[in-house]
């Protein structure tokens, strides 16, 4: 019997930055895309967790790098809508 989980979004823009990102923070971006998918949006355990509104919330991936997504009320569904640097990030 499987486990119901949670459906992870990420944006084409996301990917395309991702893309360009080093190695290991695309490794690290794998991990948080499968926490998202087995324990959902709060991810206390991941660096300077925070939610950021009612439906959105962040982490770091490194010290450089952020991850952002929101999700709302009961749904199951995640959407990362940025992962890059922490100077662009929309917070």
């Amino acid at each position: 019997m499987t486990e119901p989980g949670y459906t992870v979004t990420v944006r084409k823009k996301v990917l395309k930055k991702l893309a360009k990102a080093p190695e290991a923070v695309k490794i690290l971006f794998r991990q948080l895309a499968q926490d998202l998918k087995g324990k959902g949006p709060i991810q206390k355990e991941w660096p300077n967790y925070s939610k950021l509104s009612e439906k959105s919330y962040h982490c770091h991936l490194n010290y450089r790098y952020v991850a952002c997504w929101q999700h709302e009320g009961d749904s199951i569904e995640i959407e990362v809508y940025y992962a890059g640097t922490r100077e662009n990030a929309p917070y």
